[in-house]
C-alpha cells in the first residue's frame, strides 16, 4: 500500500554538554530516516555521527524494500570506515556511534539498528518498542545472569555492546516490519528515553502531530535538567486521499459540506 508520511524532527544539545553529538536525517523520498547518537565519553562523537548521516543523505531513491537495505548497508560499511580512518590518523583510540533507521518502500519495511538508539510504533493507542537496546545489560538478561528486578539497579546498564565505527565492519540488527495507515512512529537517541517514560512518549506522539510532538518531547527533556544531547524524529503514515474524477462517483457520506 502506498502510504503518505509526515515527519517532524529536533535535535538540542541539552543543558550540561557543550557539544551535540547526536545527528538526525529525515529523507521520505528514498524511504529513510536516520538518528545516530555519538559514543558518550568517546573523543569525537559529533563526528562520528555526522560521517553516517552523512553518507546515508547520498542512498538516492531506491527501487525496492531490498534495494534500500542495499544500499544503506553500503552507506554504514563507508561510514565505518570512515570513523575508524579518523580515529587512526588523529590518535583518538576507539570512537563511533549508535544508529537506528526506519526504512519504508511500497514492498516492505525494515528496522535497522546498531546500539541504544530507538524506534518505536504508536498503532491503535499502544506504544511498542520496535528495537532492542543492544547494550550489556541486555545480554546479562537474556543469559538469565540478571532478574529484571537486578538490571534496574545494574551500575553499567547504560553499556552498549554494538556502535558503527568500533568493529572492522558494521554490526547491525535488521527486522522486517509491516507499516499502516494511523501509525505514528518514533526514532530518538537515549537523551530522550533518560527522562522520558514510555507513557508519556505515547501521550506526545497521540496528541499532537509530528513537529509539535518532537517539540513537546525536547522542552519536557530541558525541564528535566537534559543531562544527554536528545534527537527525536516522529513520522505520521497515513493513506492518500481518493479523489474521483466524476462527482456523480462520490458516496454522499463520504462529503464533507462545507460549513
Amino acid at each position: 500500500m502506498h502510504l503518505i508520511f509526515e515527519t517532524g524532527e529536533r535535535t538540542d544539545v541539552g543543558l550540561l554538554r557543550k557539544v551535540n553529538e547526536d545527528a538526525a536525517l529525515a529523507m521520505p523520498d528514498s524511504g529513510l530516516w536516520v538518528v545516530a547518537d555519538g559514543m558518550g565519553g568517546h573523543s569525537a562523537g559529533d563526528v562520528s555521527s555526522r560521517m553516517i548521516v552523512d553518507a546515508l543523505a547520498s542512498t538516492g531513491l531506491p527501487a525496492s524494500a531490498e534495494d534500500l537495505v542495499g544500499r544503506v548497508m553500503d552507506r554504514l560499511s563507508q561510514a565505518n570506515t570512515g570513523i575508524r580512518e579518523h580515529a587512526a590518523t588523529n590518535q583518538l583510540g576507539t570512537i563511533g556511534a549508535t544508529v537506528v533507521a526506519f526504512l519504508v518502500q511500497d514492498d516492505g519495511a525494515r528496522a535497522l539498528w546498531s546500539g541504544d538508539s530507538r524506534l518505536y510504533r504508536l498503532r491503535d493507542g499502544h506504544l511498542d518498542q520496535v528495537t532492542r537496546d543492544h547494550t550489556e545489560v541486555n545480554e546479562l538478561l537474556d543469559s538469565g545472569a540478571l532478574t529484571p528486578e537486578e538490571a534496574e539497579r545494574y551500575p553499567r546498564r547504560n553499556v552498549i555492546t554494538r556502535a558503527i565505527g568500533v568493529t572492522e565492519l558494521p554490526h547491525v540488527e535488521l527486522l522486517e516490519i509491516d507499516v499502516q495507515p494511523g501509525d505514528v512512529w518514533l526514532l530518538c537517541s537515549d537523551g530522550l528515553t533518560e527522562h522520558l517514560q514510555d507513557y508519556e512518549i505515547r501521550h506526545h506522539l497521540a496528541a499532537l502531530p509530528p513537529q509539535e510532538a518532537c517539540n513537546a518531547m525536547v522542552a519536557d527533556v530541558l525541564d528535566r535538567g537534559a543531562r544527554d544531547n536528545v534527537t527525536v524524529i516522529a513520522i505520521a503514515a497515513s493513506a492518500p486521499e481518493v479523489i474521483a474524477e466524476d462527482a456523480d462517483e462520490v458516496p454522499l457520506e463520504g462529503i464533507i459540506p462545507d460549513v
